[in-house]
């Protein structure tokens, strides 16, 4: 019988026993030395910082709507979609992009954990006070508000209704000028149209 080669006749893979062994006994070796293969990869471990709110808006729109010709030559900036200069990758629309930014990938890139931090009670304490103080100095603000928008409303109404008189007025004098134009004075005062044109109001 022939050695097993990593198939047999019957269609199941056999192993080599000895080859995995020898591997076994190697990464072994490695741990009781205190170098993982892992570790000589890697590097020392980094001690990230620990996840924080972003300081910036994040800008979806400035190239939307626009078109980019790319070429062979171009770099992977200028390729269709949105560019991670972090990670060097292109993300093709905008909720991949966001998805992208706030995953664990980029966030390690970015020197960051996933991790973040933990407030003590004080802080949470302080943080209701300070809610509660601007939910109070906003009601106040409405209060206020308030009245002061009924009067710009009342002023607003009686400005309308004040320009709607003028503009009637106007009207009449136009159509009365016209009138007293196109007609014969004469037919015009058997038609009693005679005190259009006069300048009672």
């Amino acid at each position: 019988m022939a050695a097993p080669s990593g198939k047999s006749d019957n269609f199941r893979r056999t192993w080599d026993k000895e080859e995995y062994e020898k591997k076994a006994k190697d990464r072994l070796k490695e741990e009781e030395e205190g170098e993982s293969s892992i570790e000589k990869r890697n590097g020392p471990p980094v001690k990230r910082e620990l996840l924080k709110k972003r300081d910036y808006e994040v800008d979806l729109e400035t190239n939307l709507g626009k078109s980019i010709v790319i070429t062979k030559s171009s770099s992977m900036s200028q390729t269709g979609g949105y560019y991670c200069n972090v990670c060097d990758c292109v993300v093709k629309d905008s909720i991949n992009f966001l998805d992208h930014i706030n995953g664990k990938k980029h966030q390690r890139n970015m020197g960051m954990s996933m991790r973040v931090e933990r407030s003590s009670l004080d802080q949470v304490k302080r943080r209701f006070e300070t809610n509660k103080r601007k939910r109070e100095e906003e009601k106040k603000k409405t209060e206020y508000d308030l009245e002061e928008r009924m009067a710009i409303l009342r002023d607003e109404e009686e400005q309308r209704k004040l320009q709607k008189k003028e503009a009637r007025k106007e009207k009449k004098k136009k159509v009365s000028h016209e009138l007293s134009e196109g007609l014969d004075p004469e037919m015009a005062a058997m038609m009693g149209f005679s005190g259009f044109g006069s300048t009672k109001q």
